[in-house]
């Protein structure tokens, strides 16, 4: 039995030719899809032409008869050229195309698929950077729409927290990066006056976050706006049986955290990622769809991801990052689920002022949820407030004298007493033998004398992306997980998941690996999904406790209130792990 394979010469020519000449390819292709040379009855469309002259058998080949000189082609070395086949009967192809045709049909099928797919093709001494440029390449010709090496689908901040990271990596600072988001505000940088009231919406940053953000240059553009650092904090419960305060010196810091406006965090990501010299373009719409070709994979040989916008912009991307939000269209469009429930829980937040800076964040558990009162610096704080739907609704249209009122009892002895000496406190054992210092002892929260801002409404719920990563899309943010603020871990968490991600890219790109291939992504997955899985515990085992009234539950809440604040390794591991510095070992 006869081994049929085409000419090497000939699938040489044809291999340099796909690569270098995209109209050769299609002539080619146009040979095997159009039936040129075969019959065009759908029975026997894959059958050679019956001709004589163009038979298979070995015993009546050409070798001695061969057509008219002017039907004969040039070298086979260069790829023949063909046309249309007309509307009545097969076409006959030039007489070595068609010999080659007529008895290698399998393997001419295989070099089809092989050289006319859409992701270039790999020649002996090719590495595969050069086969993605190929890849590249062609779809630039093919559809002349731009390839951007990272697609950031969402402007706010942890999108910019990661496109400024890779900004300013040496190893990520060449990459092409596209941030799609419909604010067309997004990357223009406003007048934020310090004179004026600070906005309700701020973030509680940790010292781990503010080493991120001084890494790439944003922390200083932090500094030259309205923010607060803190050295204490305390937190007690409404029954008064139990309280713990954390101090920065319990772990040889000298902040437990920082509060800044969102709109703060955001401009100083943007002016960093502006100070560096970066190949960057900005689409001011909403993401419509996303897809890639069927068989693709994230390896060099598989597509790139399209990418359609609502204003009609059309671009590829070899990584895709969803950075949009809890209602991710990118986590949509990839097809991934998530886990959660709502809370049942909505949240008030606003500025407020007193008559004196205050300098300690404070968290006072309620029956219907914590309140907390965050410094912001020039004698502002700010307001979270959790409660029931019904609630958050009537205290939103209480007056402001009204709302200030139930504010202050809230955060003094409304609901309950103050703490007790800690003598007097049943489950007092950790405090036996125990000296109590000046920041140990409860301290009433200062008196709020002034609405600075209006009132603003959230519902509260956890949700969880059941994977960060699949084909050349990965999750970040509150994409990938949204917790309940009592802690404001929230962004926090988005703000590791960007410094990881862009870690990551950058080691892909030192190894010389594609930077949407899954094996490379599911790295920042395993590395950023057990750490928030941890804290979505932890914080949601605080909702789901505190949401107990119940006499001997209160007293074991009270227990471990106690236990936190006097058993010393406990508490240095306490502000470790929500200082963003520590990990649970079996997580580490």
């Amino acid at each position: 039995m006869r081994i049929f394979s085409i000419n090497i010469e000939y699938r040489r020519a044809f291999i340099l030719q796909a690569n270098r000449a995209a109209t050769r390819v299609q002539d080619y292709c146009f040979i095997v899809s159009s039936g040129v040379g075969f019959t065009t009855h759908p029975r026997q469309s894959l059958r050679p032409d019956p001709s004589p002259r163009f038979h298979s058998s070995p015993r009546r080949r050409l070798s001695s008869t061969a057509p008219p000189a002017h039907r004969r082609t040039r070298s086979y070395g260069h790829l023949p050229r063909c046309s249309a086949p007309a509307s009545k009967g097969p076409k006959k192809m030039n007489w070595i195309t068609a010999r080659r045709v007529s008895v290698n049909t399998p393997a001419l099928k295989w070099a089809q698929r092989t050289l006319c797919n859409s992701t270039g093709v790999k020649l002996p001494g090719m590495d595969d950077d050069q086969v993605i440029r190929d890849s590249v390449d062609q779809h630039r010709h093919n559809s002349n729409l731009p390839v951007h090496d990272v697609a950031i689908v969402g402007g706010g901040m942890v999108g910019m927290a990661l496109a400024s990271s890779l900004a300013h990596q040496p190893l990520t600072n060449k990459l092409n990066i596209a941030i799609i988001d419909s604010n067309p505000e997004v990357l223009n940088s406003g007048y934020i006056k310090k004179e004026d009231p600070p906005d309700p919406r701020v973030s509680t940053v940790t010292p781990a976050t503010i080493s991120f953000f001084k890494d790439i240059g944003a922390w200083k553009y932090v500094e030259q706006h309205r923010h607060a650092y803190f050295d204490k904090m305390q937190v007690w419960d409404y029954s008064g049986l139990g309280y713990t305060r954390y101090n920065a010196r319990d772990i040889n810091k000298e902040v437990l955290g920082c509060v800044v406006e969102n709109k703060v965090l955001h401009q100083s990501l943007l002016s960093s990622f502006q100070d560096a010299a970066f190949q960057q373009k900005v689409y001011p719409s909403r993401l419509s769809s996303m897809a890639m070709q069927p068989n693709s994979s994230s390896s060099p040989h598989g597509s790139l991801a399209k990418l359609e916008l609502s204003d009609g912009n059309n671009f590829y991307a070899k990584l895709v990052v969803g950075a949009d939000g809890s209602k991710s269209r990118v986590k949509e469009l990839a097809a991934i689920n998530s886990t959660g429930w709502k809370y049942s829980q909505n949240a008030i937040i606003c500025s407020v002022e007193h008559t004196e800076e205050n300098q300690c964040a404070w968290q006072r558990f309620l029956p219907n949820g914590p309140i907390a009162l965050l410094p912001v610096g020039d004698n502002f704080s700010n307001i979270v407030w959790t409660m029931s739907p019904e609630e958050s609704s009537s205290r939103k249209s209480l007056s402001e004298f009204d709302f200030l009122m139930q504010v202050n009892s809230a955060l003094d002895n409304g609901y309950g007493p103050h703490p007790k000496s800690l003598s007097s406190v049943p489950f007092s054992w950790p405090t036996a033998n125990t000296t109590l210092l000046a920041n140990e002892f409860f301290e009433v929260p200062p008196k709020v004398t002034k609405l600075a801002s209006e009132r603003m409404v959230f519902p509260l719920s956890l949700n969880h992306a059941n994977s960060y990563a699949s084909k050349r899309v990965v999750l970040i943010g509150d994409a990938a997980h949204t917790v309940h603020p009592l802690a404001g871990q929230g962004v926090n968490m988005g703000f590791g998941d960007a410094f990881c991600l862009s870690k990551v890219i950058a080691e892909g790109i030192a190894l010389g690996s594609d930077i949407g291939e899954v094996t490379l992504l599911k790295r920042y997955e395993s590395e950023r999904k057990p750490a928030n899985l941890a804290m979505m515990a932890i914080l949601d085992g605080f909702q789901k406790t505190y949401s107990v009234d119940f006499g001997p539950f209160n007293a074991l809440r009270a227990a471990a209130l106690q236990g936190a604040n006097f058993i010393s390794p406990l508490k240095r591991y306490i502000i470790s792990y929500a200082s963003g510095e520590q990990r649970f070992p079996f997580f580490a």
